[in-house]
Order: C-alpha cells, then structure tokens, then sequence
C-alpha cells in the first residue's frame, strides 16, 4: 500500500509540477504526517523532493527528473491503450503525435507489460462513430482545438439549428467528441449573463484565432458541464408525451422510438392485460413527430392521447388501407 502511495506522490508530482501537503493527504486519504513521511522516504530513496514555503509554495520535483513506468501493473497498461482515440487523434492533427507518444510509452514500459500493451493493440480497435455516419472531421475543427487549447478567443460564422449563418466572438472552454460527432463548449463574448453554450463544430463555417486571451472560469468542469447539458438536452428535446397501449410485439419494436423515449417508455409500462397490452407513456418531440415515430410500431400500437395525435395515426392508417386495400 505504501509503495503504492509513494508511486502516486511521484505520478502527481511530475503531472502538475507542484502540489500542497494537504491537497496530496486528501487526494491519498491520509494524514499530513503520513505525507511529511512518505516525502522523506522519497528524498530518501533519490527523489529529488523539495518542499517551498510561502502562500503559493508546495512540493515539487526538480526541474527535468523524470521516472520511468515501472510502478505500472498490468491492468493499467492495458487500460491505456484501450483508452486511445486514434481517429480523434488524426481528426486533431495529432495522429504522429499519438503513434510517437505510444512508442515512447512502450520503450519506459517493462518487457512484460510491453508485450501486454501490444496485444492489446493488436487485438482491440476503438471506432467510435455510428454506423452510417459521416466519418469526416469537421473543416475547421483544428482551429477550435487550437483556441481551445491555447485559451484564445474565437471568431466564428456559426450556423444555428434554423438555417440562420451570423458571426460569434467566443471564449472556447472545452471540445468534446460524442458519439462520432464533436462539439465545443464555449462562453460568448462579451458574456450575456446565460453562462457557458454548447456548439457543433461542423456548423461552423469558418473560424479565426484571435491573438486575444481570456480568463477561464476557474469552477468550470467540462466532464460536468458535459453530463448536466446532456440531461438538460433530453429534457428540452422530449416536451411531450404519448399515452400508448402496446402489444407484446409492440414492446419488443420500441427501440424504434430511439433509444432515451425506449428506455422512459419501458421504465413505466404497466402490467400487460388479459390480451397481453400494456400502457405506458412515450416520450415525444411533438405531435407531428409522434405521429411518424409511433407509426414504426404499425398495428402493435394504440395511440390513446393526445387526441390530435391518436386522430393523425387514424388518419393515416384510413389512407394506408385505402391505397393498398
């Protein structure tokens, strides 16, 4: 456990550069003086440790030492290389960068666990689009991940949801790569008071750094951000809902509806009937998205409300049979 410790310290330190006594006990989950003697034994063992004094002092490592990976175990070589994006890396212009970064990675490794990491290389490839998707970057991706990455300001032409092209300055804070498609959150400038939006890269039309910095938020999370616009979408998405009666072909045909209104669809379905029918409330964008939604499920479905929408369903169906009656 304590080896462990020490290995993370040494990790930590060589990550950030410099990090307080107390921040590294609360990260460890020990005391101060656990800290105070696990640095000893560091400086000890030939780490060059050193510890500032003063209101932005810490410990620090001496400029230039390195350590080589021998602390790995086996689990986590392997989850670093199943962690790699190579098509995020060349989208990004950092395809060279990634193949050079993993050579190095393998050469700090041990004998055995290089040989791990190149099985799993050989045996295990991330392909993160969907299917049928368009797998080409966005053309002016590498120059959102620059300003992002060098906290430049962003001038944008941005193409809204409406069709509408208008200029933006912003304050890039973070890209994001979902489901083959990226996006970037930004703040725009000057700040309107609404915080922190979320753009789609391949809306942009074109985009320009500016030699321009700006202050980044010091209490913005992107992982966070994330995961809170990605509840809130779902939400501002699905504003409706359907009360439906299914059939037990029905419930089997509901990822059709996509894959957020199957999973509410199914969270609330009621104990089917004599006949097998259940009902259950489908989550819907509008009427008229509804009605082409739940029309996939054909004959298994029993649209019950909204009134609108059971009498466009009727509708249809009346001019179905008609055409092939």
């Amino acid at each position: 456990m304590r080896a462990s410790r020490l290995l993370s310290i040494l990790l930590t330190l060589s990550v950030r550069g410099q990090a307080s006594a107390q921040e590294l006990a609360t990260e460890l989950e020990v005391s101060l003086r656990t800290i105070y003697r696990d640095i000893d034994a560091l400086s000890a063992a030939g780490v060059p440790v050193y510890a500032t004094r003063g209101r932005h002092g810490g410990i620090r490592l001496l400029d230039g030492y390195r350590t080589r990976l021998t602390g790995m175990t086996e689990d986590e070589a392997d989850a670093l290389f199943l962690a790699g994006l190579p098509g995020a890396a060349a989208d990004l212009g950092l395809g060279s960068v990634l193949a050079a970064t993993q050579l190095k990675l393998l050469a700090a490794l041990p004998p055995e666990l290089r040989q791990r990491a190149a099985r799993i290389r050989d045996r295990f490839f991330l392909d993160a689009p969907g299917w049928l998707g368009d797998a080409d970057p966005p053309p002016n991706l590498v120059a959102v991940a620059e300003a992002v990455w060098s906290q430049r300001r962003l001038d944008v032409r941005y193409e809204r949801a409406n069709r509408e092209v208008g200029q933006r300055l912003l304050d890039p804070l973070g890209l994001v790569l979902k489901a083959g498609t990226w996006y970037f959150v930004a703040q725009p400038h000057p700040d309107d008071g609404r915080g922190p939006r979320t753009y789609r890269v391949s809306r942009v039309h074109t985009a320009a750094v500016r030699d321009e910095d700006f202050a980044r938020p010091g209490d913005f999370d992107l992982e966070a951000f994330w995961a809170d616009y990605q509840r809130g979408y779902e939400r501002r998405v699905y504003r409706e809902s359907a009360s439906v009666r299914l059939s037990p072909a029905g419930r089997e045909l509901l990822f059709l509806v996509g894959p957020v209104a199957a999973r509410r669809a199914r969270a609330q379905l009621s104990e089917p009937d004599a006949d097998g029918w259940a009902t259950t409330q489908v989550p819907i964008e509008s009427v008229r998205h509804g009605h082409h939604a739940l029309l996939q499920l054909g004959e298994h479905v029993d649209v019950l409300e909204p009134v609108e929408l059971r009498e466009l369903i009727a509708e249809s169906a009346r001019a179905l049979a008609a055409r092939y009656g």
